[in-house]
């Protein structure tokens, strides 16, 4: 198959990995890159030096391209793009803020930057600040995705912008990626459907739940970690949704995440905040740590910004219970309304190669049909 994100990304098929945290391991990114894809290194747990071995183990997994990914939301974020950036990895993949800075740094060594985007507004903002393609997540997406489903996202996107795009949120076989061909896509995302492979570390329940899943059986809310998300419906994502606000909670998590990720209290706090070096916010101040004081205004941006940094520290570590440890009780799992068309566990080569199959099959269907 030949695309505009095939010859871009010079891979073989119009597939690519969602950047999943805990989930898009080396050896998953690896898998995806090596049967035809393009995998995508999810970083945005990682601490540095995990980060930087994690590229390095992809290399060595695989000599096809790879991507690696930040959310720039994520305290530590710009250190970990730092690190794709001097690992030069072959394409980098950012979300949830501004990437010109990426774009510019990875132009520099001949890589290639994707923009993953929900809205038209932020669609435009990453083709102007050098974004190569898009990822368009749609509201049927595992975790964050956007408010307008793929259907009419993608075309909708399509008609604006002139960089490729690559379609996420519904996609799991060959029917969706003829769908999104011909919605205006060059290619699809998937995280449900590689999430419950062969390579995937997420616990065997959790896989098990995604083949016995409906398509009716995920919920979306802002109430898992701040900002909205899907993810499997169970006993523990009810317990988040209902769960109020804890404010020392949140503050002991929260200095257990700066801990597992090597950072200061003060600087997550700094960040989420917006008193990074890149989007200074004017109307706070962040004093050094020797001063331990930080002072905010309260308006109502800053209270949201609170808010949702309490609601990110709970969230934590319940998807990663439920993604590793497979614990539907104080963990949650992403998953996609697509997982109701998902009904087996394979190998990431067998699902590719099905893919690719199975839209050959629906496009001799259509031009008969024509």
């Amino acid at each position: 198959m030949k695309t505009r994100i095939t010859e871009l990304f010079n891979i073989k098929y119009p597939l690519v990995l969602s950047g999943m945290s805990w989930i898009s391991t080396p050896e998953l990114a690896a898998a995806v890159s090596n049967a035809g894809g393009l995998g995508i290194l999810a970083t945005g747990v990682s601490t540095p030096d995990e980060t930087r071995d994690s590229i390095r183990l992809t290399r060595s997994l695989t000599q096809k391209p790879f991507a690696g990914n930040v959310t720039l939301y994520f305290p530590g974020s710009e250190v970990n793009a730092q690190i794709l950036i001097s690992e030069k990895v072959p394409v980098v993949n950012y979300s949830l803020g501004k990437g010109d800075w990426i774009c510019e740094a990875v132009h520099a060594y001949g890589g290639k930057v994707i923009a993953t985007v929900t809205t038209l507004k932020h669609a435009l903002a990453a083709q102007a600040d050098g974004a190569d393609a898009l990822l368009v997540t749609g509201h049927e997406a595992a975790g964050h995705g956007g408010e307008v489903t793929s259907l009419t996202l993608v075309p909708g996107l399509a008609e604006k912008v002139k960089i490729p795009i690559i379609a996420a949120g519904g996609f799991a076989d060959g029917r969706g990626l003829v769908a999104a061909l011909s919605l205006g896509a060059d290619a699809v995302a998937m995280g449900t459907r590689f999430m419950n492979s062969n390579e995937s570390p997420v616990s065997e329940i959790q896989k098990s739940l995604c083949n016995e899943a409906s398509v009716f059986d995920t919920v979306y809310s802002d109430r898992i970690d701040g900002l909205m998300a899907r993810v499997l419906k169970s006993k523990g994502s009810a317990r988040l949704i209902a769960r109020r606000t804890n404010p020392i909670a949140a503050m002991i998590q929260s200095k257990k995440i700066t801990d597992e990720l090597g950072m200061q209290w003060l600087k997550l706090v700094k960040d989420m905040m917006g008193g990074s070096k890149r989007g200074q916010n004017k109307n706070s101040e962040v004093k050094t740590d020797t001063e331990k004081k930080v002072k905010l205004n309260s308006s109502p941006s800053q209270i949201k910004k609170i808010r949702q940094l309490m609601r990110m520290a709970l969230g934590f570590e319940a998807f990663k219970s439920g993604t590793i440890e497979g614990d539907n009780q104080k963990g949650v799992l992403p998953l996609g309304q697509v997982a109701g068309i998902i009904h087996d566990t394979k190998s990431v080569k067998t699902i590719v190669d099905e893919i690719i199959h199975d839209a050959g099959t629906v496009k001799q269907e259509l031009t008969s049909k024509f």
